[in-house]
């Protein structure tokens, strides 16, 4: 199956929620503009899905970006890397194969994971916008893994937590007077930052996020930010509030009490027209106010 679209429709938050929460395996292309004088010219980032978790990104289509890197920083010889490719079993990542074959060591395969892949994908939040296409049917290049991955949504937490320009994510904010109530309830499966954590602890349903800045000493923007983390990862939800204001006028102006017949079998049935008939309005100004 093939899914295809752009991160205007679909934002990189919501994809790789998506991706996660379904345990796809597959490659994620996607192709992107980074210059305007060059309309024309698109770069391309691949990413690598295993069950839902990153396991390699890279921007060459022969899929040798890992191998090229382990050449530069002179660990192994361009001869007896191809040695050890042509070895290595078709279904074991080139980097784990390396390591137990005494080739590489751990700190060099955590090293590599973090320039190719960590580096790579936190880039990918800063795209305005994009083409994707997540090909769930594609056979996976093991010379790309080194045998380490991360979750698609750590990938968003800390993507989301390195991002300086909110410009293409700021219509998906929550509003600053909803509240957010906790999904997660007891341990964590994820680690949070100090304020990530204090925003969790306080989302409690009813406890609006402006408060929540007032509380935290925060400005507005940097706990809708911390909020929208939280909801993308999964871990709250928003709850959007309601104002319901108050009648300023004097207490003589209001209209006169409705009188309610009371039917011979006690049910006030005057009551339940005047519920259905308020319901009805709420929903519709509900509607119009989207």
């Amino acid at each position: 199956m093939a899914i295809i679209s752009t991160l205007a429709e679909f934002s990189l938050p919501e994809l790789f929620q998506f991706l996660d929460q379904g345990n796809k395996t597959g490659l994620l292309t996607l192709r992107f503009q980074t210059d305007s004088r060059n309309p024309g010219k698109k770069n391309v980032r691949h990413v690598l899905l295993h069950q839902g978790r990153i396991v390699a990104v890279t921007n060459r289509l022969d899929y040798q970006c890992l191998l090229a890197m382990i050449c530069r920083r002179g660990w192994i010889s361009p001869g007896m890397l191809r040695k050890q490719v042509n070895r290595c079993p078709a279904n074991i990542p080139i980097g784990l194969y390396l390591k137990t074959q005494g080739f590489l060591q751990p700190e060099q395969l955590r090293l590599l994971f973090h320039v190719l892949v960590l580096r790579q994908v936190c880039g990918l939040f800063r795209l305005r916008d994009a083409q994707f296409k997540f090909d769930s049917k594609t056979t996976l290049p093991t010379t790309e893994m080194t045998g380490l991955s991360l979750s698609a949504t750590e990938a968003t937490l800390m993507g989301l937590r390195v991002l300086r320009d909110w410009s293409s994510l700021r219509e998906k904010l929550p509003a600053p007077t909803s509240a957010l109530y906790r999904v997660v309830i007891g341990k964590r499966h994820l680690r949070l930052d100090s304020l990530e954590g204090r925003v969790w602890q306080l989302a409690n349903g009813s406890t609006l996020l402006n408060v929540m800045g007032d509380q935290l000493k925060q400005p507005i923007e940097i706990i809708l930010q911390t909020a929208f983390r939280l909801i993308s990862v999964g871990l709250v939800a928003e709850v959007p509030m309601i104002a319901i204001s108050r009648p300023t006028g004097a207490i003589e102006s209001l209209p006169e009490p409705v009188s309610i017949a009371v039917e011979n079998n006690g049910r006030e049935s005057n009551g339940q027209e005047l519920s259905n008939s308020f319901v009805q309005n709420l929903l519709g100004f509900l509607r119009s106010s989207r």
